[in-house]
C-alpha cells in the first residue's frame, strides 16, 4: 500500500525557498507527497499525446514499455538506449555533487532519481510535471530508491515555472518540448530559473531530413498535438538566450541539445 504524507519530505522542505512567494503561499502538499500548485484546474492541453500522460494507465507502463518503446522508434535502431539518454542528459548538464537541479516535466522521476544519485547527498533536484498520476509513481518509487532527501516533486506548469530566478544549476527538459503549447515560453522560464553558468538539456523532436519523411512526420504531430521543430529552430532559440557551447545530436527524429547560460 502507498504511504501518504502528512508532513513535507525531506528535500520537498528545503526546495520551498527556491518557490515564488505566491507558489508557496498557495502550494498543498497531497497525501501522495508532492506539493500540488494547480489543483483542480490545469493549463488547456494541446492534443492526445499530452492527454494521456495524464491518465493512469500511462504512468505505470512509462519506463519499462511506453517511453522506451517510443523513444526507439523516433530514435531509430541506431539511436542512444535508455541508459545512454541517462548519460547523455549528465553529460550536458555537467552535474557535480551539491548541484540543484531541474527536471521539467519529469514524468515518473527516472531522471530525477538519476540526477539525485549524480548530485549527493548536498545537492537537490526538483521533478516538476502535470501530471498527478505520474508523480505520485514517481514519489513512490523515489522513496523506494531511499531518495528522498535529495529529490523533490511539484506539480505544475512547465510554461510559467513557479521557482525565482538563478535558482538551478542545470535543467533538463526530456522528452516534453514539443508538448508544450508555447514551447519558447517554457524555454524562458528555463533560462530564468538557471544561474549565470547554468547548462540546459533537452531532448526532443526535429524534422527529418528526406521530404517524404518530413510530410509523415508533420501529419503526425498534427494529430497527436507535438511540434515538429525544425532543424536548427532549438539550437537557435537557445542562442537567442545567451547560451554557449551549444551541442546538438539528431538520432531519427529526434534531438539532444544542450548549452551553457553565459554570464
Amino acid at each position: 500500500m502507498a504511504r501518504t504524507f502528512t508532513r513535507l519530505p525531506p528535500a520537498l522542505d528545503r526546495a520551498l525557498p527556491l518557490l515564488q512567494p505566491w507558489a508557496r503561499e498557495q502550494g498543498r502538499l497531497v497525501p501522495e507527497g508532492y506539493l500540488d500548485l494547480i489543483g483542480a484546474a490545469g493549463p488547456e492541453s494541446t492534443g492526445m499525446a499530452q492527454d494521456l500522460m495524464v491518465t493512469r494507465i500511462v504512468p505505470a507502463v512509462y519506463e519499462r514499455w511506453w517511453r522506451p518503446g517510443l523513444g526507439r522508434v523516433a530514435k531509430g535502431v541506431l539511436g542512444p538506449s535508455m541508459s545512454e539518454e541517462h548519460r547523455i542528459a549528465r553529460l550536458l548538464l555537467g552535474l557535480s555533487p551539491g548541484d540543484g537541479v531541474l527536471d521539467v516535466a519529469c514524468g515518473t522521476g527516472n531522471f530525477t532519481r538519476d540526477f539525485a544519485r549524480t548530485v549527493g547527498p548536498d545537492g537537490l533536484v526538483v521533478g516538476i510535471d502535470l501530471s498527478a498520476t505520474m508523480l505520485a509513481r514517481a514519489v513512490i518509487d523515489t522513496r523506494e530508491a531511499d531518495l528522498l532527501g535529495r529529490a523533490a516533486f511539484v506539480r505544475g506548469d512547465a510554461a510559467e515555472l513557479p521557482f525565482q530566478d538563478s535558482s538551478f544549476d542545470g535543467v533538463c527538459c526530456f522528452a516534453a518540448l514539443h508538448l508544450f503549447a508555447d514551447p519558447m515560453r517554457a524555454l524562458d522560464r528555463m533560462t530564468a530559473v538557471l544561474t549565470p553558468g547554468g547548462r540546459i538539456a533537452i531532448f526532443t523532436s526535429v524534422q527529418g531530413r528526406t521530404a517524404p519523411l518530413r510530410t509523415l512526420i508533420s501529419l503526425t504531430g498534427g494529430r497527436s498535438g507535438m511540434r515538429i521543430f525544425e532543424q536548427d529552430e532549438v539550437v537557435g532559440a537557445l542562442e537567442d538566450r545567451g547560451y554557449v557551447e551549444i551541442q546538438q545530436r539528431v538520432a531519427g527524429v529526434t534531438q539532444f541539445v544542450g548549452g551553457r547560460l553565459a554570464g
